[in-house]
């Protein structure tokens, strides 16, 4: 099943990570991605923290596919399970033990 667009958590600054949420069915997967991921689909630098909300909006559909290709792929790493694509965002899937472990970067 593909991956359908949730919501945005917004902006962490502890992390540096804008939050988000896809949905597999009935279940939220969280997600996110670094300031710096962003960054590098933007070709910018050091995007103020205040507009990261807004760059995500801009990059959304980009890092939505991303992340889908991922998880059709089952490429899931750490515990809890995570999802990395061009090793800057990730999906937790805690429930998916039989997920492979494969940090190869999405193509942007």
């Amino acid at each position: 099943m593909t991956l359908v667009r949730g919501d945005i958590g917004g902006y962490d600054f502890n992390r540096m990570v804008v939050l988000f949420s896809m949905m597999d069915g009935a279940t939220v997967i969280p997600c996110a991605i670094s300031a710096a991921a962003m960054d590098d689909l933007e070709h910018v630098s050091r995007t103020a923290a205040d507009q990261r909300e807004r760059q995500f909006v801009r990059l959304r559909d980009r890092i939505e596919q991303c992340a889908s290709r991922k998880f059709l792929a089952g490429e899931f790493e750490g515990n809890p399970q995570a999802l990395f694509c061009a090793a800057s965002i990730f999906a937790h899937r805690s429930s998916r033990p039989d997920s492979k472990r494969n940090a190869a970067a999405c193509p942007a």
